[in-house]
């Protein structure tokens, strides 16, 4: 079971600190176990979280045993942080330890010097301190969560669940994390380099929500749609459609087309056999070429890579040949 350790500081954001405790503590692998150990870490057994004060069962020793260290924000990212959970944030990291930030806890993770160097980011309002404070790092304010393999870093609110969600998926796949993403009422969607500022308003009380024509796109991902069929899908005009993807979802139709075919082919290249060519074509990709370019500039590896890194061999559906 992966070992998981959250930590807790005085000015913790609780929201920073309880998401990741319900993410990762309700994982369930296709057997039903558990994915995650999780326990709450801190430097001291009280922790003053603002509103309330929170009894830390933990201390800093489970940094040895922790696959993974999550660092949520505090509500003073200029608060000097302990030299002791510096020590031991650089100790379990020189072990191949896992480290990621949630909001200011960024603050957390450079003060140890091993962002040095990398891109990051942190919640926008905080991003310039960020980087007045620590040059060596390379602040990109714009994206939800930036992943360096083994430190990771995610803007603010809504953003840490993105990142927690992306972990589950390097971890156990994109079936377990879709599951998870379930649990948590969130999509599964949401790329790490989708801007912080887009706005995403509820749907609105005249029919303008985009809903049902994504479950609609959802359904027909294997047939060849263009703009022009999905504007008439929806009974609006194409420039009407553009705007409201924007409004909507920050994005293009056809950019978001795009990506639910990734999706939906990450998912088959982790559960199923088929080759690469089939499912290209089972996603509405026109060619294995078409499809590889897409995927790779998306996921950043290719279809075949992906699918050594995350299928379990044991779980395939034989429908088709690999290759």
């Amino acid at each position: 079971m992966h070992a998981l350790v959250i930590v807790a500081l005085d000015g913790v954001i609780p929201s920073d600190l309880s998401m990741p405790c319900d993410v990762f503590g309700r994982v369930r692998l296709p057997d039903g176990r558990p994915g995650y150990q999780v326990r709450v870490c801190g430097v001291s057994g009280e922790v003053n979280a603002g509103a309330f004060q929170v009894r830390v069962r933990w201390g800093l020793s489970e940094f040895g045993r922790a696959d993974t260290i999550v660092l949520p924000g505090v509500a003073d990212p200029t608060q000097p942080v302990p030299a002791k959970l510096v020590k031991a944030i650089r100790a379990a990291a020189a072990s191949g330890t896992r480290v990621a930030s949630i909001c200011t806890g960024a603050f957390l993770l450079a003060a140890t010097g091993l962002l040095d160097g990398l891109r990051a980011t942190t919640h926008w309002l905080s991003a310039g301190e960020l980087a007045r404070r620590y040059p060596a790092i390379r602040v990109d304010p714009d994206v939800l969560y930036v992943d360096n393999g083994q430190f990771l870093t995610s803007a603010g609110a809504a953003s840490g669940l993105d990142l927690c969600l992306h972990m589950v998926r390097r971890d156990y796949g994109s079936a377990v994390a879709a599951d998870a993403a379930r649990m948590a009422v969130t999509p599964l969607e949401r790329a790490g380099g989708q801007s912080q500022f887009i706005l995403h308003p509820p749907p609105a009380p005249d029919g303008s929500s985009l809903e049902p024509l994504l479950r609609w796109l959802e359904e027909n991902l294997h047939e060849p749609l263009a703009v022009e069929d999905m504007a008439g899908r929806a009974a609006l005009s194409v420039r009407t459609l553009n705007r409201r993807f924007r409004e909507q979802l920050g994005t293009t139709p056809l950019q978001w087309l795009l990506r639910a075919r990734v999706c939906r082919a990450q998912h088959l290249l982790e559960t199923t056999a088929y080759s690469v060519q089939a499912v290209a074509t089972k996603v509405g990709f026109g060619s294995a070429t078409a499809f590889r370019d897409h995927f790779h500039r998306i996921v950043s590896t290719s279809p075949q890579a992906y699918r050594r890194a995350f299928r379990a061999p044991n779980e395939l559906s034989y429908q088709g040949a690999v290759r």
